[in-house]
């Protein structure tokens, strides 16, 4: 990873905007939900670019990538449904909580809600939680730790869904996709795992 300045003014300031678009996405219920993810994302990824120009992004397209990204998916995708199925009898209110997920942005047909997530959401989501906010944290404070710190505050601005299957799902989910960017040091497959696996899950094949 290519070293540079830290900035924890900028980097904290992202925190607390991603904070706040969250806090919209989820909490407030005017507009369609899935509008306000893919507008937050996008609006994250475009502020990390701003904050970071000439720095080269680790973004490598290739079949190795191609490959990890598909497969890293399927994975995520099995350990989601195995959680599915081990958390109905041990929490009693997790099917309510994962319906209510799902239920978010009703009436919004799924072939948007799959394009959106694979196109803008996914990718989006990836340039800041783990181009920029990861790497500058791993770079800070060393690889474990900014990892830790991550996947941290991507499951905690989750925390305004008041949904506590939702919270642990972007921990797991998180912590996947920042263990994926630290192990490769590439983007690309953590942007197509988290593309794919986005829009398989809510909307091609759901688990609930």
């Amino acid at each position: 990873m290519n070293r540079r300045k830290f900035r924890p003014t900028a980097v904290l300031g992202t925190v607390v905007l991603a904070a706040v678009l969250w806090f919209i996405t989820f909490y407030l219920t005017w507009s369609n939900f899935w509008i306000k993810i893919s507008f937050s994302a996008a609006l994250l990824a475009a502020v990390s670019l701003v904050l970071q120009p000439g720095n080269k992004i680790d973004l490598k397209f290739n079949a190795r990538a191609v490959i990890l990204g598909l497969g890293s998916a399927m994975l995520l995708y099995g350990i989601f449904w195995a959680g599915k199925k081990l958390s109905a009898p041990l929490l009693p209110f997790s099917g309510r909580q994962i319906s209510s997920i799902y239920h978010k942005g009703t009436g919004t047909p799924l072939w948007q809600i799959a394009l959106l997530l694979f196109f803008v959401t996914g990718p989006a989501e990836e340039l800041y939680w783990r181009g920029y906010l990861q790497k500058n944290l791993m770079e800070r404070f060393g690889r474990w730790q900014g990892w830790l710190m991550a996947t941290a505050v991507y499951a905690g601005v989750h925390i305004w869904s008041f949904n506590f299957m939702l919270i642990s799902a972007a921990a797991v989910a998180g912590a996947f996709w920042g263990t994926l960017y630290w192990r490769l040091n590439n983007l690309a497959p953590v942007i197509l795992s988290h593309s794919i696996w986005s829009a398989v899950i809510f909307a091609l094949l759901p688990i609930q």
